[in-house]
């Protein structure tokens, strides 16, 4: 009997122990798992991004401004300086008069002069402070509710058809098949497109037509020494559809006027300041005046700097220049660069005009607007390239 009742206090002392782990362990299962009492959660409300934020702007402007059922847009690679805001605003009336029937509005293509203007790069100097758009803003608030013009005109305000003009066809093409699929498709397959092409597209009736105005200009300028124009130009890897060439095919045209014009570059190879020098000297033009000009549609950073600016820094005493293996003198402006040569080159020789100052070039640009209007609707699946 005994036995058997220490058998049975054992077996529960075993339950009982069993037991005990059983709960402990439960506890512990019951702690992992544990769910903590929620409490609310404030969400923040997500704001607009800068892009809704600068799209409801540009639309906004469009629908106080709109006053007609097409519209002409202009579009500049951009800049920061105060005499380029002003002669974009002269561009915009001369476009306001020429085109009557048009509302005319411009934008950048340059997103670090975007973002310049409206910090005020150059606010030191006396510039505003200016907000200046890129291109898919205007045409998405050409289409919005409330706007949608039945003709749009975006007219390039480039001097050559090369990298930044391929930009601006690519702008087109986007805006037309509805990129971002956020337009209204049949107000797109409706509206009529339309592409101005840049100031020297056509090899021969645009470069001798502005070689002939820029003669009529500065005629005075060439019988008294070189007048040497500073254009862009593309880098030998960026030169789009090799519209380098036309500053090459300026300079010739302008020399049947006058051998005293030169036509050099800030990027295109081969054409820098350096080149037009040895130019100058296989012409025999080994001194006397050289009068600087831009030939840009704006007289911005290229032209009170790399033309006209006083950077020096390249020149050595006893030493001269030294060029990098592009043969270009880096880090001396055109105009300290000739001076150090020998010719009288100084801020009395600084033709300080952008393109789109001068009434009878900016006029071509304006021809070409109305040749687009005047020409078939634009085929956006082909760009307007030059041949």
């Amino acid at each position: 009997m005994k036995k058997i009742k220490y058998l049975v206090m054992a077996f529960a002392a075993v339950c009982l122990t069993a037991g005990l782990t059983s709960c402990e362990k439960e506890k512990e299962v019951e702690k992992i798992v544990e769910v903590p009492v929620e409490v609310p959660v404030e969400v923040p409300v997500p704001q607009d991004n800068n892009w809704s934020k600068y799209q409801k702007i540009v639309t906004d402007d469009v629908i106080s401004k709109k006053k007609h059922d097409k519209v002409i847009l202009l579009v500049a690679f951009g800049s920061t300086w105060q005499q380029a805001f002003d002669a974009f605003d002269t561009t915009i009336d001369a476009y306001k008069k020429a085109f009557s029937g048009y509302d005319v509005f411009l934008s950048y293509s340059s997103a670090i002069c975007i973002n310049r203007a409206a910090a005020g790069e150059n606010a030191a100097d006396g510039a505003e402070i200016r907000n200046y758009y890129a291109p898919p803003f205007w045409l998405n608030a050409f289409a919005a509710e409330g706007v949608k013009y039945d003709e749009i005109v975006v007219q390039s305000l480039q001097v050559i058809p090369g990298e930044e003009y391929t930009r601006v066809i690519n702008y087109i093409k986007d805006f037309a098949n509805n990129a971002n699929g956020d337009l209204d498709d049949d107000y797109l397959a409706g509206v009529t497109l339309k592409l101005g092409v840049p100031l020297l597209q056509d090899a021969e009736s645009d470069v001798m037509l502005v070689a002939k105005e820029l003669n009529a200009l500065y005629s005075t300028y060439a019988g008294q020494g070189v007048v040497a124009f500073m254009g862009h130009g593309n880098p030998d890897s960026y030169d789009t559809y090799k519209a380098n060439i036309r500053y090459s095919e300026l300079e010739a045209a302008l020399q049947t006027f006058s051998p005293n014009y030169f036509v050099g570059t800030v990027d295109m190879m081969g054409n820098f300041k350096t080149q037009v020098y040895e130019r100058m000297q296989n012409a025999g033009i080994k001194s006397g005046k050289v009068f600087l000009h831009p030939l840009m549609s704006i007289n911005g950073d290229h032209g009170h700097n790399d033309m006209g600016g006083d950077d020096d820094d390249n020149w050595e005493e006893g030493v001269g220049f030294t060029p990098n293996e592009e043969g270009e003198v880096e880090d001396t402006s055109w105009k300290k660069y000739f001076e150090h040569l020998g010719y009288e080159c100084n801020d009395n020789t600084v033709l300080p005009y952008g393109l789109l100052e001068l009434p009878t070039v900016r006029q071509v640009w304006i021809n070409h607007t109305q040749n687009a209007i005047d020409g078939e609707p634009l085929d956006y699946y082909h760009s307007k390239n030059p041949e």
